[in-house]
């Protein structure tokens, strides 16, 4: 059961590079900061996702690891409203 555990973990830690690497692909296309922040946003949950995989601590020692997913989605929820609030209407 470790196996299958280690191995889903791997398998979603390269989901997250895979989708780093599209948003960072239409960042360098466009020029969008909302792609920018997108990739590093699911970069940090790629790191966050190894780095609770590899680092040998019991449950209670690994909550510092969660900080880097906080990170990712404010910076997800800031770059969403920062492109919403700078898109508004001119009269």
């Amino acid at each position: 059961m470790d196996d299958l555990y280690t191995f889903l973990s791997g398998l979603i830690a390269m989901g997250f590079l895979v989708l780093a690497m599209f948003f960072g692909r239409f960042w360098r296309r466009t020029g969008d900061q909302l792609f920018a922040a997108f990739a590093a946003a699911f970069m940090l949950l790629a790191i966050n996702q190894t780095v609770a995989e590899l680092v040998d601590l019991g449950r209670e020692e690994r909550g510092w690891v969660w900080l880097l997913r906080l990170a990712a989605f404010l910076l997800i929820i800031i770059a969403i409203v920062r492109k919403n609030v700078g898109t508004g209407a001119k009269p």
